[in-house]
């Protein structure tokens, strides 16, 4: 005789921020499904990255709520800069800015992707990000060749936390050089770690791992506070090699 499924909770739109169930509550089958409802509120997207929980959903289904156990997180220091990237690095005519196109970025994430259908950035997440990036929670990394957008990459940081939410690339090794660029500053500003989510091969190849979940929620306690402000200024890749 076997037990009930599990039953998930939802969450009302009117619900307090911290209305969330504790983070051993969530599903191991699908792995880290915490909660369902509540909306996109800043209080409560604040919160939920605080306490280590992330919205992922597709178009015309509930938010879901998600925090997987293990995390898939980097340190900043230990991003994995190949020979190859490198050699492009200073071959390249790119140009990285920060905080100059956010909107283009999350639009460019939006794409639908070879091999994918749909996207789960729907149109009241996109919404709800460009809000935190009016409010100074949320901040892009933007790859340029000439007056084009090539590449770049968004998510939030709190304290001492960077939580990565998506990127793109539309030439050869942008988002990975964007991806550079970013943990250079994280580094440079002792960021503790950046969250990744969900592991992938192509972020394990880049130095990501894996933490226990009752880690991760350790580290959020300690470091993802304060507001962190990442006005920084545009860098050439050229820069960016010499100071590998």
């Amino acid at each position: 005789m076997t037990g009930a499924a599990p039953r998930i909770t939802w969450i009302a739109p009117d619900d307090p921020a911290d209305a969330f169930p504790p983070l051993d509550a969530a599903f191991s089958e699908p792995d880290g499904l915490l909660a369902a409802g509540g909306d996109l509120s800043q209080e409560r997207l604040l919160y939920a990255y605080q306490h280590g929980i992330f919205p992922w959903y597709d178009e015309g289904q509930p938010i879901l709520w998600w925090s997987p156990d293990p995390r898939c997180i980097l340190i900043p220091g230990d991003l994995h800069v190949s020979r190859r990237l490198r050699r492009s690095l200073r071959q390249s005519d790119f140009v990285v800015t920060f905080n100059s196109a956010f909107d283009e970025v999350i639009a460019a994430c939006a794409e639908d992707r070879t091999g994918q259908s749909g996207t789960w950035i729907t149109i009241d997440m996109a919404r709800a990000y460009r809000e935190l990036h009016r409010a100074g929670w949320a901040h892009s990394v933007e790859i340029w060749r000439d007056e084009s957008l090539v590449g770049g990459l968004y998510g939030l940081a709190i304290g001492r936390v960077f939580f990565g939410e998506s990127m793109f690339s539309r030439a050869g090794n942008a988002s990975k050089i964007a991806l550079l660029a970013l943990c250079r500053e994280l580094v440079a500003r002792d960021f503790a770690l950046l969250d990744c989510q969900v592991e992938s091969p192509h972020l394990q190849s880049l130095g990501a791992t894996l933490m226990p979940r009752a880690s991760f929620a350790n580290i959020l306690h300690q470091n993802s506070v304060a507001k962190t402000q990442l006005e920084l200024s545009a860098v050439t890749c050229h820069q960016m090699a010499d100071n590998l």
